[in-house]
């Protein structure tokens, strides 16, 4: 028999939850719905693998038998060396040991970069971040995270996952040690929190039997020491230090929240590129580096050893590539080191036509070939993969934002005063030689610019005169051989 007395465990609170207190926090972001700036320095950048790479990026016990990250940075001129905090306290941070940090960083996921990287906006607000704060609440931070579509989970779930993401970007620790070229004086940064973590407010809101439940967080944080060095708009003018930014799309945060389970090695390879492309376009990247930041070190090293283990991390890199054209990030292969041979199949079926006899026609002058699209890989693939490389990556509109290398050509060009710097306009014959040099028909090398085949044929006729902008990207293609 049970007592009438006895305790119950308190239920959720069911239904719509409305916090009373009206929240004041920072303006938001987005405000044109696509895009925000948010600054890019190569702490945040490092900061953004930690926590999207985790386990696969290599870390050590420094002399403290702490462990942490180190990155060579600026041609080996500086280092910077990223710790985890045993907690978000304002106090004096105590690191964690080499055990203790381990599971902490197998306890991270993906999606705590994105938290990152809305601090990184919010930080670009402020005149002086190192110095002032940016408040935001769960709703905010469920709204740009697509957490508010999520209706499989409850709202304390919510809450809870919402806290816990907050949470660990705010328990790394940075060092910075920098000789910059130029004027710019040494920059050096003792170990200091990235992001503190000031407050943390919770909202309740009382039911009818007197009962208070958790309806609600706002988060009050401060970018660390770092900011003075890397976002400091006033040192920036007076040339003592940097003002580092780039555009942070939307997009990039739902996608990173939508696929960080399925297609982990894409999220990476997103958030990788977010940075990597603000260093201008034409960013030649080999095919190993792009399989280190999707899939470690360790998996690559694993790889190359073990027959089945390349299979399934070629079928996993070529798979992900696929999901990245889908998301608009479009790889653009290079023809002389990574030629149709050993594309992905959906790359090769890339000039497949809708029209079914059109398709037919394809698919019967393709099998007319000596070389057909559906053979089988050569044999030599995997170690032509290892010297291959993409000579860019197309990318989604809400990503195009002007590069740091576009902006340092501009202040170079009114120094150029030689007329022999000047970029003389390609000739039809040119490209012609060019073309046959890298064994390329019209029509292949048409499908790898986007122009039609005549497109090509006019220019090399020379009925047609190479555009400004046509003419960049024909040296991208063709200028090895040039």
């Amino acid at each position: 028999m049970c007592m009438s007395n006895s305790p119950v465990p308190l239920q959720a609170k069911k239904g719509r939850c409305k916090v009373d207190d009206k929240i004041n926090t920072s303006p938001r972001l987005f405000s044109n719905g696509k895009t925000h700036p948010f600054a890019s320095a190569i702490v945040v950048w490092e900061a953004c693998n930690v926590l999207a790479q985790r386990q696969s990026l290599p870390w050590q016990p420094d002399e403290s038998g702490n462990l942490c990250h180190r990155r060579q940075v600026g041609g080996n001129r500086g280092e910077v060396t990223l710790c985890i905090m045993d907690a978000c306290t304002l106090d004096s941070p105590v690191v964690l040991e080499v055990a203790a940090a381990q599971t902490a960083i197998a306890s991270w996921d993906m999606r705590a970069a994105c938290l990152h990287l809305m601090y990184a906006a919010y930080a670009t607000s402020l005149d002086r971040p190192w110095e002032q704060t940016f408040t935001v609440s769960d709703q905010e931070i469920s709204e740009y995270l697509g957490l508010s579509k999520r209706k499989d989970l409850s709202k304390l779930a919510k809450l809870t996952l919402i806290k816990d993401l907050v949470e660990q970007p705010c328990r790394l620790l940075v060092t910075v040690d920098w000789s910059p070229q130029g004027k710019s004086r040494k920059i050096t940064i003792p170990q200091s929190q990235l992001w503190h973590l000031i407050n943390t407010q919770h909202h309740f809101q009382e039911d009818h039997l007197g009962c208070k439940h958790l309806t609600g967080l706002t988060f009050t944080i401060q970018a660390g020491q770092w900011s003075q060095f890397f976002l400091n708009r006033q040192g920036s003018k007076e040339g003592s230090t940097f003002y580092q930014y780039g555009t942070l799309p939307k997009s990039l945060l739902t996608n990173v929240m939508s696929i960080w389970q399925q297609h982990e090695g894409v999220g990476r390879l997103m958030l990788w590129l977010l940075f990597k492309t603000r260093m201008g376009i034409e960013q030649r990247i080999t095919v190993p580096t792009l399989m280190r930041i999707a899939y470690g070190e360790q998996r690559l090293l694993k790889a190359s050893s073990q027959r089945e283990e390349r299979k399934r991390l070629l079928r996993s890199f070529e798979s992900d590539l696929e999901v990245l054209h889908h998301y608009g990030l479009k790889p653009v292969f290079d023809p002389v080191t990574y030629p149709s041979d050993i594309q992905p199949l959906w790359a090769k079926l890339a000039d497949l036509p809708d029209d079914a006899e059109a398709a037919l026609e394809f698919w019967t002058n393709d099998g007319s070939k000596d070389s057909r699209l559906t053979d089988a890989a050569p044999r030599d693939k995997w170690n032509r993969l290892m010297q291959a490389r993409f000579l860019w990556f197309e990318l989604p509109e809400d990503w195009e934002a002007q590069s740091i290398q576009s902006a340092k050509d501009k202040r170079r060009k009114p120094e150029r005063k030689d007329s022999t710097h000047q970029q003389l306009p390609l000739l039809g014959h040119q490209v012609t030689a060019a073309r046959k040099n890298l064994q390329l028909s019209q029509r292949a090398l048409a499908s790898y610019l986007g122009k039609s085949q005549s497109w090509v044929r006019d220019i090399e006729n020379g009925r047609l005169q190479v555009s400004s902008k046509d003419h960049h990207l024909l040296l991208g293609v063709l200028g090895v051989t040039l």
